[in-house]
C-alpha cells in the first residue's frame, strides 16, 4: 500500500494505527480549536492537536459515569511507545476503580511534606535562641509595661557599652542570658540549662534567679507556639537541679522602725540636693513604689482637690491622696520640666564647678547660675537617688533601701487602727480576698481620711512639727 502524501485528509472520527507520518500530517481544520488523533490500539489514548499546531499526548476515558483526562507530555518529545505506555497504565487503574489524580494529589502532597520537612530540619539547625527570644519579647509587649519591656529586651545583651551611671571608665558586662542567645534552640536541653545555672551562680547569683524565671516563661512560651514547639521536647529551664545551685531568693527585711523615724529624717532633709530629698521623704510618705513615684509629671498633681495620679504597673493608673506634707514637699520644688522630681544639670567649662554651684543654690531656694542647661538624665527625671540615700542613711547608722522605704510605710501602719485595706489600696497592692477584690470600693476622700492620720502620725514621731497652713516656700517643717 503507497504511503499517504503530507497532504491528504485525516478522518478525525475515526480511530489510526499511529504512525510518525501520520501524525506529522495531523492539522487542526479552520473553525474549531482542536481536533484529537485516536488511537486504535490504546483507546484511550489521544493526540490533541491545536489551532497553533502544539501536538500534546493525552489520556482520555470514563470513571463512575465521570469523564476525566490526563496530560501525558508533548510530540515529539514523548514517543508514540511511550504515550502509550502511560496510556496502559493509567488504564489499568481506571479500570479498578483508582481516580489516577488522586495518586497525583498524593504524590505530590508527600512532596511537598518531604520539602517541608527538610526546610523545617534546617531551620531548627539555625533558629537560635536570641531569634526566637525577640519574636517572644515582641508577641508579649502588649501584656507587659514599659520597664518590664525594656529589660526583657535587653536580658540578652553582650554589654561592652559605658554605663549610663557609675564608673565612667568601665564597660558594661555582658546580661545573664547573653550565653545562651546564640545557641540554636533545638540544642538547649536540660544539661546546657544546668551548666548555664552553674556558671552565672558563681558570681551573681540573684540576678542568675531572676533569668533562669524568664528563661522557663520563654520556653513555656514557646512549647505554646505552633512555629516552636517542635524544636524543644519539654521545658528545658524546668530543672531541679539548677533551681538548687541558684537558691532562694532571701527575703529582704531592712525597714525602719518607729524610733529611728527621727535620726532617718534628720538625715534626708539635710541632703543638699533638694529634689532628691524631697523625693526620699514622699517615697516613705506615700509608700509608693520608686519608679511609680519618679516618674510623676506636674499634670498628674491636682493642688486643688489634693491628688495624685500614680503608674501603677498592677491597675495602670491608680489615684492616691496629696497629703499636707507631700504637697508642702513638691510646692517648694522648681518646675523646671514636666516632671515633678527634675534633674537637670549647668554645664560650664568645669562641671564639677557647674555641679557644685547648682546644688549650693538650689539648697538656697535660689536660682542657679545662668549657663547651658541640659538634663542629666536622658529622660529629664531622677532616675538613681539611691546613692544620696546611702550616705544619709550611712551617716544616721541605718542600713535601708529604696524599697525598704515601702516596706517601712507598711509596716509603720500596723502601730495604727487603719484597715489593712486602706493601706495596700494606697500603696497599689493586689485586692487579698473576695471581700476586697467585688466588693468595696474606697473613694479618694476615705483614702485621705486615714492617709493624713498615717503621715501625722509618722511626722509626730520623727519629731517634725508640721503647720499646714503655712504656705509653699515658707518654713513649714521644724525639727523639735
Amino acid at each position: 500500500m503507497a504511503r499517504p502524501s503530507k497532504t491528504a485528509g485525516i478522518n478525525y472520527k475515526a480511530a489510526h494505527d499511529l504512525t510518525q507520518g501520520l501524525l506529522e500530517r495531523a492539522a487542526c481544520p479552520d473553525g474549531v480549536p482542536f481536533v484529537l488523533v485516536k488511537d486504535s490500539d490504546k483507546k484511550s489514548l489521544r493526540l490533541r492537536v491545536t489551532k497553533a499546531g502544539g501536538k500534546h499526548w493525552q489520556f482520555e476515558t470514563r470513571l463512575k459515569g465521570k469523564l476525566i483526562t490526563r496530560a501525558l507530555g508533548e510530540w515529539p518529545a514523548v514517543s508514540i511507545g511511550e504515550a502509550r505506555a502511560q496510556a496502559h497504565a493509567l488504564r489499568g487503574l481506571t479500570e479498578q476503580g483508582t481516580d489516577p489524580r488522586e495518586i497525583e494529589r498524593q504524590l505530590q502532597a508527600d512532596k511537598q511534606a518531604k520539602t517541608a520537612a527538610a526546610l523545617e530540619s534546617d531551620r531548627q539547625a539555625t533558629l537560635t535562641v536570641g531569634e526566637a527570644w525577640g519574636a517572644y519579647v515582641a508577641a508579649r509587649k502588649p501584656y507587659w509595661g514599659e520597664w518590664q519591656y525594656q529589660d526583657q529586651l535587653t536580658l540578652g545583651d553582650a554589654g561592652g557599652v559605658k554605663p549610663k551611671r557609675g564608673k565612667p571608665n568601665t564597660m558594661t558586662i555582658a546580661r545573664p542570658i547573653h550565653p545562651l542567645m546564640g545557641l540554636p534552640l533545638v540544642s538547649v536541653t536540660t544539661e546546657v540549662i544546668e551548666e548555664w545555672a552553674a556558671t552565672q551562680a558563681k558570681t551573681r547569683k540573684s540576678v542568675a534567679r531572676r533569668a533562669h524565671s524568664c528563661l522557663k516563661t520563654f520556653f513555656s512560651w514557646c512549647l505554646e507556639q505552633k512555629e516552636y514547639r517542635n524544636f524543644i521536647a519539654a521545658n528545658p529551664a524546668k530543672t531541679k537541679k539548677s533551681k538548687e545551685v541558684l537558691g532562694r531568693p532571701t527575703v529582704r527585711k531592712d525597714v525602719l522602725q518607729r524610733e529611728q523615724l527621727p535620726v532617718w529624717f534628720t538625715h534626708v532633709r539635710q541632703i543638699q540636693n533638694p529634689v532628691i530629698s524631697a523625693y526620699l521623704q514622699c517615697l516613705l510618705l506615700t509608700g509608693a513604689r520608686r519608679e511609680e513615684l519618679a516618674a510623676l509629671k506636674w499634670e498628674d498633681v491636682n493642688f486643688q482637690w489634693r491628688g495624685m495620679d500614680l503608674k501603677d504597673k498592677i491597675e495602670g493608673r491608680r489615684a492616691v491622696p496629696l497629703t499636707p506634707y507631700v504637697k508642702s514637699l513638691i510646692e517648694g520644688l522648681p518646675r523646671r520640666n514636666e516632671w515633678v522630681f527634675s534633674s537637670v544639670l549647668i554645664l560650664e567649662q568645669d562641671g564639677k564647678t557647674a555641679l557644685r554651684r547648682t546644688r549650693y543654690h538650689e539648697a538656697k531656694g535660689q536660682a542657679a547660675p545662668v549657663g547651658a542647661v541640659a538634663t542629666r538624665s536622658a529622660s529629664g527625671r531622677l532616675v538613681d537617688p539611691s546613692n544620696a540615700h546611702r550616705r544619709a542613711c550611712t551617716a544616721a547608722g541605718l542600713v535601708l533601701t529604696l524599697h525598704g522605704l515601702r516596706r517601712s510605710f507598711a509596716s509603720l501602719c500596723e502601730w495604727l487602727d487603719i484597715p489593712g485595706g486602706i493601706s495596700a489600696q494606697i500603696q497599689g497592692h493586689a485586692p487579698q480576698g473576695v471581700r476586697e477584690q467585688n466588693y468595696i470600693r474606697r473613694p479618694l476622700d476615705l483614702l485621705r481620711l486615714h492617709h493624713e492620720k498615717i503621715e501625722a502620725w509618722i511626722l509626730e514621731q520623727a519629731g517634725i512639727v508640721f503647720d499646714t497652713k503655712a504656705g509653699a516656700g515658707g518654713l513649714r517643717a521644724v525639727a523639735r
